[in-house]
């Protein structure tokens, strides 16, 4: 009977254990200290209660001094370690791995849409492996939501505007709750789907039998393309010094996870939010040595594809595009410099008795 009727969700991913334990430490700290306080307050209340004038003894001088150290130093001990010990898991929770299948989540009133590194796209329902580190990584196109999965014990704010991230990996197969823990609008409590985690081979089969549509590289590569990226952003595994001299924003390739220096003076990380606002937002960060003459395409793409753009700018590794050599220098800006150094060249040739 109290089977049906269970006090805490299952405990389904790798650190839902840690997180369990650090949960029931600290009520069990919680509950002793506060019997132990209420214990002396009744001790105390009885021992001290008043009395007439004539039953009080002479007041004797007491030093309290090392019992009043004692009782501030081992409360500050005690916290101290559990800070400590909340801090590792905090940080175990926001670091995912750097082997972590990427997926995409978009919350909208109300409903999650999730994308798959194989391109399957799904609703209020999300397929992983067990076993395989997943790094969610998150937006939303309304208001703020939160995704949370009390199995996984992992829950993290939705909002318009960024990216955030969350990652976990199932220990077990079953299907597992999702929901919003952030009141979103009049539907809210309808804002609700599953997780279902299957064994490798399970998810191999299901991924075969749905529609897959092209990757998210791919169709962000697509993008790229249609949207005529190519033109200002080298994306090659090297150009020439000619298209080097033609580009009109920072080579890509390379890019993501860099320092990027700005004309403000400022350096930002190249992350996946940087990378979504120079799409949505170009004007926001101007890269050092370069003039702002990129386009937003807020309005004419959707936040779906504003991940597939990310996702295939991430996977543009390597060394930077563009002349050999020339490695960070390219990223920050250099490319206007090394044009006017071609072009003084160019003007040096045309000057040469046989040039013509």
């Amino acid at each position: 009977m109290w089977s049906d009727f269970p006090m805490f969700p299952e405990a389904a991913s790798t650190f839902a254990g840690e997180v369990d334990t650090l949960y029931f430490v600290w009520i069990a700290v919680s509950l002793f200290f506060s019997v132990l306080i209420a214990a002396f307050i009744i001790f105390f209340f009885m021992k001290y209660r008043r009395r007439e004038w004539y039953q009080y003894g002479n007041q004797a001088e007491v030093k309290t001094l090392p019992l009043e150290i004692t009782w501030s130093v081992i409360p500050l001990i005690i916290t101290l370690a559990m800070f400590a010990w909340g801090a590792k898991v905090f940080f175990d929770l926001s670091r995912p791995p750097v082997d972590a299948d990427a997926y995409y989540a978009v919350g909208k009133q109300w409903m999650w849409k999730f994308q798959h590194p194989e391109g399957v796209r799904e609703i209020n329902d999300l397929h992983v492996p067990v076993g395989r580190p997943i790094q969610l990584t998150m937006t939303s196109e309304d208001v703020i939501h939160s995704f949370y999965v009390p199995a996984f014990r992992v829950k993290k704010d939705v909002l318009p505007g960024r990216y955030t991230t969350v990652w976990f990996e199932a220990t077990q197969p079953g299907r597992y709750h999702l929901f919003c823990a952030e009141y979103c609008g009049t539907e809210h409590s309808r804002m609700i789907g599953s997780v279902y985690a299957l064994s490798p081979e399970d998810y191999e089969s299901w991924l075969a039998t749905g529609v897959a549509g092209p990757t998210l590289q791919a169709s962000g590569e697509e993008l790229f393309e249609q949207f005529a990226c190519a033109t200002c952003h080298q994306v090659g595994d090297g150009a020439s010094v000619d298209a080097t001299r033609l580009a009109r924003g920072p080579a890509l390739r390379g890019l993501f996870g860099t320092e990027v220096a700005l004309a403000s003076g400022r350096t930002v990380t190249a992350d996946e939010s940087y990378i979504r606002q120079s799409i949505l937002n170009p004007q926001a960060d101007i890269v050092a040595g370069w003039q702002p003459i990129m386009p937003t395409f807020k309005g004419q793409v959707t936040a779906e594809q504003v991940n597939a753009l990310v996702d295939f700018i991430k996977s543009l590794d390597g060394e930077p595009a563009g002349v050999p050599g020339l490695g960070e220098d390219l990223r920050e800006g250099a490319v206007p410099a090394l044009q006017a150094a071609t072009d003084s060249v160019d003007e040096l040739e045309g000057n040469r008795p046989d040039a013509g």
